[in-house]
């Protein structure tokens, strides 16, 4: 069975639909030997990396690639993409993030990693960009197969999208090998380039208003003791309701002795620097998959993060939950867990097997058993092929 996936997300690791797409393609190569995979991608991505061994590449181009990038990317997911994938021959179209083609003529699977657009009012934008999100609801519709990340984000899906349930799964997600207990010498090595203390809280993610950085900030003014926070990623570039920065909280409820900041992490250095924490905190307030607490837990660091959205199922009871919201209840866990060596521990030995549940290699099988399931389907689908079957 020949499946296109379209591919604007290629060589962007670092973005949750950059890394589903690479680790998946790897994976459905090493699931099914016979099927063939075509990336769909446009002009930028393109110009950022190439296709792995053994996968073939169509660079569909767009009349709007050097005039307008945001009615570009609108032609390429409605029009050249699926065009594309009629012209290289092949039997599935699968559109790995929330941009489906109103129109198909060939069976169609799209994962939607979240509906954050949806649901939270700061998200929703102009009224442009709610045009474009109700589009891809409108097309989601009318695909063969959804895919979920997660049952909170499937109860979503089915709730606001109002799809039959026959056509929504959940696959999950999971962190990468890299992601284990570490050596003394890496942990040390990173301690030293970021000039850590020896006893560290931390968050390591991005600055949006949905991540709770600044209810974070505010419960470790409340909290008791003098451990520091270590906050990890790129900082805003300016400050906004949107993206609010971190450092005028810091200067206002004077933290400053408490926070430290490390600006932009590599991608090869955060298993070390979750590994170096007493404890990794994550407040968000909403993940269609929450990928940095799995990745703290099977660094074996003891994890705190929010009873919302996708987050408890990934837990299971290997971190500790607190509302969103709830900025005394976040003050009162961190100090607990800071003090209680005892407590971390119980939670840091859960964490490696809670994390192992979750596999690239069983999100690819079940991956090709939902390609299955749309080709068996639909409408489009052609009786020279034949759907994979899961190994």
């Amino acid at each position: 069975m020949h499946i296109a996936l379209t591919a604007p997300f290629w060589g962007q690791p670092t973005t949750g639909s950059g890394q589903y797409l690479h680790r998946l393609v790897e994976e459905l190569r090493q699931q099914d030997s016979s099927l063939r995979l075509t990336l769909i991608a446009d002009a930028d991505a393109a110009r950022r990396a190439p296709p792995p061994e053994g996968v073939s590449w169509h660079v569909a181009r767009t009349p709007l690639d050097d005039r307008s990038p945001n009615l570009a990317k609108l032609w390429f997911e409605q029009v050249a993409a699926p065009r594309a994938a009629r012209a290289v021959g092949a039997d599935l179209l699968h559109v790995p993030y929330f941009a489906p083609p109103l129109s198909h003529t060939m069976p169609l699977v799209v994962t939607i990693h979240d509906l954050i657009p949806m649901l939270l009012p700061a998200y929703r934008g102009s009224a442009l960009v709610r045009g474009y999100t109700a589009l891809a609801a409108r097309a989601a519709r009318r695909a063969d197969v959804i895919l979920a990340d997660s049952h909170a984000s499937h109860r979503d899906i089915l709730r606001h999208l109002r799809v039959e349930p026959a056509r929504v799964y959940t696959v999950y997600l999971a962190a990468d090998e890299c992601f284990a207990p570490q050596s003394a010498e890496a942990i040390a090595a990173v301690r030293r380039k970021y000039a850590l203390p020896e006893h560290f809280a931390l968050y390591l993610g991005g600055f949006d208003v949905r991540k709770n950085v600044p209810r974070l900030l505010k419960a470790l003014a409340q909290s008791d003791g003098e451990w520091p926070l270590v906050l990890a990623g790129k900082l805003p570039g300016q400050d906004s309701a949107f993206f609010p920065d971190p450092r005028r909280l810091v200067a206002q409820w004077g933290l400053d002795e408490r926070v430290i900041f490390t600006g932009w992490i590599e991608e090869e250095e955060k298993p070390a620097l979750l590994a170096a924490a007493d404890l990794f905190v994550f407040p968000s307030a909403y993940e269609g998959f929450g990928l940095p607490i799995l990745e703290a837990m099977a660094c074996g660091t003891a994890t705190l993060t929010t009873n919302v959205s996708s987050l408890p199922e990934l837990a299971g009871d290997a971190a500790a939950l607190v509302p969103p919201n709830d900025v005394p209840a976040l003050a009162q866990a961190m100090t607990h867990l800071m003090r209680d060596e005892a407590a971390r521990r119980e939670l840091a030995a859960h964490g490696p097997g809670q994390a192992a549940r979750f596999s690239w290699a069983r999100c690819a099988a079940e991956t090709l058993e939902s390609y299955g399931r749309a080709f068996s389907s639909s409408k489009f689908s052609s009786s020279s092929s034949r759907p994979p079957e899961s190994s």
